[in-house]
């Protein structure tokens, strides 16, 4: 059995956003037992020019759908960034995991030599699917949610490495 673009991307951000769910879950806990108003923690981040706690979630969302329908040749549903609180942002996982269950491994399968083009700011990049997947999308999204999880950990919710990887 050969391994596919498919299995290389929809699940693995489905198991790393449900991941991601349960740390946020983790996050509003301690948040509420040590009497932390939440704003503290969504708004925080590592280094004061890179992006706090929401945003990271929002980009992670973003990666995880926008891969998906570019590899299934469609275009990704664009959700507002207007989370702000823990539940928002636990229903922008939701949403985005129920996106991701609608695209079929046939969407997928075959897309490795599909033309990705990408727009960020004035540039524009063009990908093959399988450079798009390897060198530029599950880089992005690991690094979004690792830095969700740094900012976390870094202002002491008690969450560890099964916590990030969903618990094997």
């Amino acid at each position: 059995m050969s391994f596919s673009i498919y299995d290389a991307s929809v699940p693995l951000f489905k198991r790393q956003l449900t991941a991601l769910d349960t740390i946020l879950d983790k996050a509003a806990a301690h948040a509420e037992a040590r009497k932390i108003d939440p704003s503290v923690l969504l708004n925080a981040r590592l280094f004061p020019d890179m992006f706090p706690l929401t945003r990271q979630v929002q980009i992670a969302s973003d990666a995880a759908k926008g891969l998906t329908a570019r590899l299934a040749g469609s275009e990704p549903p664009v959700f507002e960034d207007t989370e702000k609180t823990f539940p928002e942002l636990k229903e922008r996982i939701r949403k985005t995991v129920a996106y991701l269950d609608t695209i079929a491994a046939a969407k997928i399968e075959g897309s490795e030599q599909r033309q990705v083009k990408l727009k960020l700011g004035p540039n524009e990049m063009t990908f093959t699917g399988s450079d798009f997947l390897r060198n530029f999308a599950l880089p992005n999204f690991y690094f979004h949610v690792t830095a969700a999880y740094a900012i976390l950990r870094h202002n002491g919710v008690d969450i560890g490495k099964l916590d990030f990887l969903g618990g094997i």
